[in-house]
């Protein structure tokens, strides 16, 4: 027996975009239908993605800390891993998160159906529940928040419980003795982070010459020197031709700088980026348009071909990150209450959140370059934070891409530890047109690694405090 249902607005999808699109459209007095596989909101992010990662780089941080803290003077025995009680507690935090999102939808009086939704026509959509039950809703708009998935390794088609994406890795299973890392982006830095911290000997291959090919080399750098201490291995301009699983392990093949090359390792973990969910929603029936990349087109005003259809988040084109998603969800519902309203940031901040971590927004210098764009670029070390020393952490830098002619702030990034609290200064900056003496005097409480920020922009002027640099000719 099929239920039909009715809503002004339909959210298919549950995660950052989809509950806070599905949350503030309540909030204007909007009828609400939210549907997810899951039993909670919380989508990819809090059940396999941002939230339990964050949760395992926080155990790691404590292992590696520990081993590190000889160098002042502490000295702690090698810490003892609890696998079950360290997966019950990532697993708590998540439970934590996912059921309180799921309280605040009942405050809400947003309707959730739990289940997996297609278009049936671009006013009906189609679900069939965790229960085996169809329930057809009838809708006047609806946002499409179906996220992403993990990419598969091209050439590769095994099917083998050693070999992982990022999902199966979360899942803390157990610790390899031997790990493959294919891909040096953020996913497989922060979770080869952590099973190297676990005791895993953590290898990365990366096609290209370098870790995080996003950021500017001279942050990758910083990373990629702590983490040369932490992994056993990073091979570059490497590709995997093929994987065959053996009885105590899995045979890779590689094709390097050097040649081709074969290594047994215990487990591969497969990294490589991120592919939209737009495929399987029923689309087509629909009308709805994709790109040759598979993401759905939007507006700036996150509105399909169709008018009264809205996509945001991961589905819906980079960067694919949940903040992103979020913001994007509360254009989608202002368009939808009539608002004229488009989603135009200036700076969307970008997180790795490995140890140091790396963070920025805006223009990045190697953009600026590629762009022939005249900028100037001011970077302040760590090395000179009095903060920076008492946390024994000096490999920093805080770097800022200045407009030489207005002094607008026109990109920010940081590589160190908190960089990632701290990008958000530099992003609001950006986005109010803020110079670099607004930045400049400002003033930062001290003793804390914010005030880089603020001698950074000194910099620019030719006198900060901490750092001597001959005077700009005026």
């Amino acid at each position: 027996m099929t239920e039909n249902l009715n809503a002004d607005v339909v959210v298919l999808g549950g995660g950052p975009g989809g509950y806070a699109a599905a949350f503030y459209a309540a909030d204007l007095g909007m009828d609400v239908t939210l549907v997810d596989l899951e039993s909670n909101p919380g989508g990819v992010c809090l059940y396999k993605g941002c939230i339990p990662s964050k949760a395992l780089l926080h155990a790691a941080k404590l292992i590696e800390e520990s081993k590190e803290a000889h160098k002042i003077g502490l000295e702690f025995s090698e810490p003892a891993v609890n696998l079950e009680k360290l997966r019950s507690w990532k697993d708590d935090v998540v439970s934590k998160l996912t059921g309180g999102l799921g309280q605040l939808a009942k405050a809400r009086k947003v309707k959730f159906v739990q289940g997996r939704g297609s278009f049936e026509d671009s006013n009906t959509l189609k679900v069939i529940t965790s229960a085996g039950e169809t329930k057809k809703i009838s809708f006047k708009n609806i946002i499409v928040a179906t996220g992403s998935r993990p990419a598969t390794l091209p050439g590769v088609d095994l099917e083998s419980a050693r070999l992982w994406d990022s999902t199966d890795a979360l899942r803390l299973s157990q610790i390899p003795k031997k790990l493959l890392v294919v891909g040096g982006g953020y996913i497989g830095l922060e979770l080869g982070s952590v099973y190297a911290a676990l005791g895993s000997e953590t290898t990365v291959v990366e096609f290209q010459d370098g870790i995080i090919p996003g950021a500017d080399r001279d942050l990758a750098t910083v990373l990629q020197k702590k983490l040369k201490s932490k992994f056993h291995q990073f091979l570059f301009k490497t590709k995997v031709t093929g994987i065959a699983e053996e009885k105590n392990g899995l045979r890779v093949s590689m094709e390097g700088p050097d040649g081709s090359t074969e290594e047994v390792y215990d487990y591969v973990l497969v990294a490589i980026g991120r592919r939209p969910n737009g495929s399987g929603l029923g689309l087509d029936n629909a009308g709805v348009e994709l790109n040759e990349r598979g993401f759905i087109k939007v507006q700036d005003n996150r509105q399909t071909n169709v008018n009264h259809i809205y996509a945001i988040g991961d589905v819906a084109g980079d960067p694919m990150l949940a903040h992103k998603a979020s913001h994007e969800a509360r254009v989608a519902v202002e368009a939808i209450a009539g608002h004229r309203v488009a989603f135009e940031p200036k700076a969307i901040p970008a997180v790795i959140f490995t140890d140091p971590e790396v963070a920025w927004c805006g223009l990045t210098e190697t953009e600026a370059k590629a762009q022939g764009k005249e900028v100037q670029v001011v970077k302040f070390p760590w090395a000179a934070s009095g903060r920076a020393l008492t946390l024994d952490r000096t490999e920093g830098v805080t770097k800022l891409i200045v407009d030489p002619k207005t002094e607008m702030i026109l990109g920010a990034a940081l590589v160190g530890p908190g960089a990632g609290d701290m990008i958000s200064e530099c992003a609001l900056a950006i986005e109010m047109c803020a110079t670099v003496s607004d930045l400049k005097l400002t003033i930062h409480p001290h003793p804390t690694l914010s005030e880089t920020v603020m001698e950074a922009a000194e910099l620019f002027f030719g006198h900060c405090t901490h750092m001597y640099r001959p005077q700009r000719k005026k």
